[in-house]
């Protein structure tokens, strides 16, 4: 079982910087992937940025160069790094992690971009 508790979402207007936490109430956190993943309104969840065990990242394309995650395996928790926030980067913004066959969600954070 995997808790995952998201924070740090909020309104900023265009231009601005905003930082997501997500932290994982797990034994092991260290072997797993980690995921950002955000929803819009009326529009599919989609993967936003990905963190290996490792520490390898992938972003989509319209957030690379702009975005960053990270990750504290000391403090269970991983990281979204959101620069040059544009309009259309509003949505809920959810962390998950698969163990096995199961995939775990946060409940997931606000960000909203507007001036």
């Amino acid at each position: 079982q995997v808790q995952l508790v998201e924070s740090g979402g909020g309104l900023v207007q265009p231009g601005g910087s905003l930082r997501l936490s997500c932290v994982a109430s797990t034994r092991i956190f260290s072997n797993y992937y980690m995921h950002w993943y955000r929803q819009a309104p009326g529009k599919q969840r989609e993967l936003v940025a990905t963190i290996s065990s490792g520490g390898t990242t992938n972003y989509v394309d319209s957030v690379r160069g702009r975005f960053t995650i990270s990750r504290d395996n000391a403090k269970k928790t991983v990281y979204l790094q959101m620069n040059n926030l544009k309009p259309e980067d509003t949505a809920v913004y959810y962390c998950n992690t698969q163990v096995g066959p199961t995939g775990y969600w946060g409940q997931g954070t606000q960000v909203t971009v507007s001036s």
